[in-house]
């Protein structure tokens, strides 16, 4: 089983005609995605071809999905079309958008994604975010499909790279699903969100959970974990050696104080009876030794 994307999803792309929606279409075809579609205004009737499938180009999102049954969206527009784009996908019904796009503003992604919880139709996962993988049966986004395998470890975390890293760990166990929700102030998809979603899942046993310094997310999760999920959870939290007052790689990355430290994130999950390693690679070991107990 796999949370949010399966592989009966159908995919979409925004944006498919440009050079990187072109380019991580073909890798996710590649990985065995359902791509039905692409969206480029002005470009419905034609068809690109990529190796091994030729890919029809729709006008708009509701054409898109009248045509196809299109159930997933994936997102490459640039940063001043997105909320449009978004708005588009959630008017076409769309339950789920991955808007991978980086440098969105603040103000538009409040926006967009107050519009998708009005409707209450449409989940967003993103923006500036890798997507989400659920390995051997579908990947709607950037991720790379070839360093791990299908297993039973849920993955949620904030750092693309880190996402990649933690997956290639763990490669030998494997993943159910793993969701990059995104480094932003605001994201569609939380923490929070997706760890109910393992929770809920017959198929994850256990759950890695990335965060970074910057904002009060990882502790929030971690009072949520301690309420609401049975299953065992490590974590890592990026920026140890952060100095105070920098502003980090991601927009939300920026620490004050002792708030939004990577220590004072560590403190509060460790109180949740999380397991927090110092370095991925000793994250995953605590996960093996979970596993193996």
């Amino acid at each position: 089983m796999a949370i949010f994307l399966t592989e009966g999803s159908k995919v979409i792309v925004q944006g498919m005609t440009g050079s990187e929606g072109s380019k991580h279409t073909q890798r996710m075809l590649d990985s065995g995605t359902s791509v039905v579609g692409g969206v480029t205004p002005k470009k419905g009737g034609q068809t690109v071809d990529f190796d091994g499938a030729s890919v029809p180009v729709f006008n708009s999102v509701a054409e898109a999905v009248g045509a196809t049954g299109a159930d997933v969206s994936v997102v490459f527009v640039p940063p001043k079309h997105t909320l449009a784009a978004v708005v588009e996908s959630v008017d076409a019904g769309i339950p789920l958008i991955v808007v991978i796009t980086e440098g969105v503003p603040v103000s538009d992604t409040a926006e967009l994604f107050a519009y998708a919880q009005s409707k209450g139709t449409s989940r967003v996962i993103g923006p500036n975010c890798p997507g989400l993988i659920s390995p051997g049966k579908s990947n709607a986004g950037i991720i790379p499909a070839d360093i791990t395998k299908a297993g039973r470890i849920g993955l949620v975390s904030k750092s693309g790279t880190l996402t990649y890293q933690m997956m290639y760990e763990l490669r030998d166990i494997g993943f159910s699903s793993a969701v990059g929700i995104g480094g932003d102030p605001i994201v569609g998809t939380t923490h929070i969100d997706v760890l109910q979603a393992f929770q809920d899942d017959p198929d994850t046993d256990a759950i890695v959970m990335i965060g970074e310094i910057g904002g009060d997310a990882e502790e929030r999760a971690a009072a949520y974990i301690e309420d609401n999920i049975s299953k065992a959870v490590v974590g890592y939290v990026a920026g140890f050696t952060a100095p105070e007052g920098k502003t980090m790689g991601h927009a939300g990355a920026i620490v004050s104080g002792s708030s939004g430290t990577a220590q004072a994130k560590k403190e509060a999950l460790e109180a949740a009876g999380v397991k927090v390693g110092k370095t991925p690679s000793e994250t995953a070991q605590l996960m093996r030794d979970l596993l193996e107990q």
